[in-house]
């Protein structure tokens, strides 16, 4: 099932920017599973969201992973996520992290936050 965090404002005028996102998932199944992610920005320069970043992990049986991407000078940001598996049992969760790496206040997205999206966006239609 697709995830997405929903655009985040990213501006140090509304408090501090993050400079890196992190993407945590934790598989509590007894299968593995595939993991996608896709990170979208909007740069000050030409104000258009752009995909930065999109990869993807196997996550062991009983496991977590995270994976941290660089979004430095973004105003705005977008984390998209997808769990492919036959049991897909992965609790999610993405941060924003300033450049000292500390959690940006209000850049946290926790499971239950997440919003639930029809496809990915580089899904084929």
């Amino acid at each position: 099932m697709p995830f997405s965090t929903g655009l985040i404002s990213n501006t140090s005028s509304t408090g501090i920017a993050s400079a890196n996102v992190v993407v945590n998932a934790r598989n509590i199944t007894n299968v593995e599973a595939l993991v996608l992610i896709e990170v979208y920005v909007v740069p000050e320069s030409t104000q258009t969201l752009n995909m930065a970043y999109l990869t993807g992990f196997m996550l062991a049986a009983k496991s977590s992973g995270t994976r941290e991407f660089f979004i430095g000078g973004a105003i705005a940001y977008e984390v998209q996520l997808s769990v492919v598996g036959p049991v897909t049992e992965v609790v999610l969760s993405v941060f924003g992290l300033d450049e000292s790496g500390n959690i940006v206040h209000g850049h946290r997205v926790l499971h239950e936050e997440l919003t639930v999206i029809s496809t990915l966006s580089t899904s084929p239609e």
